[in-house]
């Protein structure tokens, strides 16, 4: 029987930050992946994502469609997307909705959709808070993965990787 793969913990509030890069390095190494505890990403904030992603997810079709991808950002229907098409002519089985810079860090957030708050209230601020969280999060990974490779801690923000930051939350529903 094949046993199951234990995956590395990382511990982005320690605060020894050589010996934490020095353990994602590892980690990178030795199998590819790791799990990331203490990102400043509250429990109930992750909960509050899911359950109004499954809310979007569940509305009518024609509800969705008023959102269709745009300018890499919106609604993608079932199988719109072929990440593969070279094994499959049909598309992906899964729907998906794409964020990308908010308001207060890029001038390109207008091309966000949103589904109206007379149908989904709780949406937008829940998916806005979630995506400041981790883009946080994320500024000091990147930090931690620089110093991993032996680089300057502030190499990634000194050649220019956050400005303006451009990453993109996607959000994916695989039906039944």
């Amino acid at each position: 029987m094949a046993k199951a793969l234990q995956l590395p913990i990382i511990d982005l509030a320690s605060l020894d930050r050589i010996s934490t890069a020095n353990s994602i390095r590892q980690a990178c190494i030795e199998c590819g992946f790791f799990y990331l505890i203490n990102h400043g990403v509250e429990q109930e904030l992750l909960k509050q994502v899911f359950d109004e992603s499954k809310r979007f997810f569940s509305l009518p079709l024609e509800e969705k469609m008023k959102l269709l991808h745009r300018e890499t950002r919106g609604y993608t229907p079932l199988y719109a997307e072929n990440l593969n098409p070279s094994s499959s002519s049909k598309g992906d089985s899964k729907e998906s909705f794409y964020i990308g810079p908010l308001e207060s860090i890029s001038s390109h957030s207008n091309l966000n959709q949103w589904p109206s708050e007379e149908v989904l209230p709780s949406w937008r601020p829940t998916i806005e808070s979630y995506y400041e969280r981790v883009l946080t999060a994320g500024k000091k990974l990147i930090s931690l993965i620089a110093l991993a490779l032996n680089l300057d801690e502030d190499f990634f923000e000194k050649v220019g990787a956050f400005n303006p930051p451009m990453p993109f939350l996607r959000l994916l529903h695989y039906p039944g």
